[in-house]
């Protein structure tokens, strides 16, 4: 028998439980032995559940317990979790984690500490929910050198601007509707803003380049100053509006990372993906292209990764723990030239005359553009007093 404590009883908490007991018979199977949630912390009460009795309100009583082999934190945020976690792989607990925000913090620091105690810290479900997209990297890819990491990170903008292009909705009301749905948090900061896509390319980028990329370091723009204009002249070039997280590695090993919404072709991997689904795209120098793709937020396809991540602990795998290194590089600005899409009311002759030839596409009262290849500060320059919107970046397909 392995014993099972659970920090935080919420969306993914409680998912987690639900997959323990509901598939326990299969996930005896693959484990070897029957895996059993033994203690739930919560500072909260659930009397009406059939496992009431598993609840706890003190962390101690999963520390101090002996038989508790495995500690999975869902608790989110940095306190408590980072010292609950800290404090379980001291007392020689293996931990499983789904928490961005501590992994992109404290990884490096947690991960030596499983090692120092040798225990696993597994973090699957720290980006893309249930798409396996961690061992990949850690694993299956390993053989490449990743040159770059692109990816639709966040489901929520995701399904934001979805409902903006397939219905004409503008962002509030959409907003509005993904709160109702229980898709966007009372509070939607961290995920309009950009902040949840930076905290997992960041993550996946640690892992792809093997050297910690600070998350704050990463140029962020999140969606809302997307208007309904942007998505109508993104329909004109064929095209649609995607918020994507990603970082490149260049020969001489300088990496750039950002994450901004970017105008994505058609015919592009990534622009098929809509609603609450997540995909990432890995370029690697002998597999070539790679597409993950699938639901990558939700009660049941986090909880998915995290029990993967039990399994694996409880059966004793080969596979070994994925590694966030000590060793931390800088982010050197992206001064690449890129197309940009902007807007403006002025006359289409005054803006050419001054960005360049540009693709354009007329509406009433006002005409959309994307440039010729240009940075986004030659943009700006170039486009003083013309009134232009925000510069979106447009992917071309290599």
């Amino acid at each position: 028998m392995a014993y099972v404590g659970i920090l935080g009883h919420g969306t993914v908490g409680s998912g987690v439980v639900e997959v323990l007991m509901k598939n326990a018979d299969s996930i005896q199977k693959r484990a070897g032995e029957r895996i059993v949630v033994k203690r739930v912390l919560d500072l909260r009460e659930f009397p009406e559940l059939s496992y009431s009795g598993l609840f706890t309100k003190r962390f101690e009583d999963i520390l101090e317990d002996p038989e508790i082999k495995v500690v999975a934190e869902m608790m989110g945020g940095l306190k408590p979790a980072y010292d609950f976690v800290s404090r379980a792989m001291e007392a020689g607990k293996h931990v499983v984690t789904s928490n961005k925000e501590l992994v992109s913090t404290y990884g490096p620091e947690l991960t030596q500490t499983a090692q120092r105690m040798g225990v696993r810290f597994m973090f699957e479900a720290s980006v893309g929910g249930g798409i396996p997209i961690i061992r990949p990297l850690s694993q299956c890819l390993s053989a490449n050198r990743v040159s770059e990491i692109q990816g639709i990170l966040n489901g929520t903008t995701n399904y934001i601007l979805t409902r903006m292009g397939n219905e004409g909705l503008d962002y509030h009301t959409v907003l509005a509707d993904a709160q109702k749905l229980g898709y966007a948090e009372k509070d939607p900061t961290n995920d309009v803003e950009g902040f949840d896509s930076t905290r997992k390319i960041a993550i996946l980028a640690s892992i792809a380049f093997q050297k910690f990329i600070d998350y704050r370091q990463i140029d962020t723009e999140g969606i809302t100053k997307i208007q309904m204009e942007d998505i109508e002249g993104a329909k004109a070039f064929g095209m649609n509006i995607k918020l994507i997280g990603s970082a490149r590695m260049d020969e001489s090993g300088e990496i750039t990372a950002r994450v901004s919404p970017c105008l994505v072709p058609h015919s592009y991997p990534l622009s098929g993906i809509f609603d609450v689904f997540n995909g990432v795209l890995v370029k690697g120098d002998a597999v070539g292209d790679v597409m993950f793709y699938g639901r990558g937020a939700g009660k049941l396809p986090t909880a998915s990764a995290v029990v993967a991540d039990i399994i694996d602990i409880v059966k004793k795998s080969d596979f070994k723990a994925p590694i966030l290194p000590v060793e931390t590089q800088d982010i050197v600005p992206d001064t690449e030239a890129a197309s940009f899409f902007v807007r403006s009311a002025k006359p289409v002759e005054e803006v050419t005359a001054a960005l360049g030839e540009c693709d354009t596409a007329e509406f009433e009262g006002w005409t959309a553009y994307i440039t010729q290849p240009m940075t986004e500060k030659a943009l700006l320059q170039k486009g003083e007093g013309l009134a232009l919107s925000m510069p979106i970046r447009v992917i071309t397909e290599e």
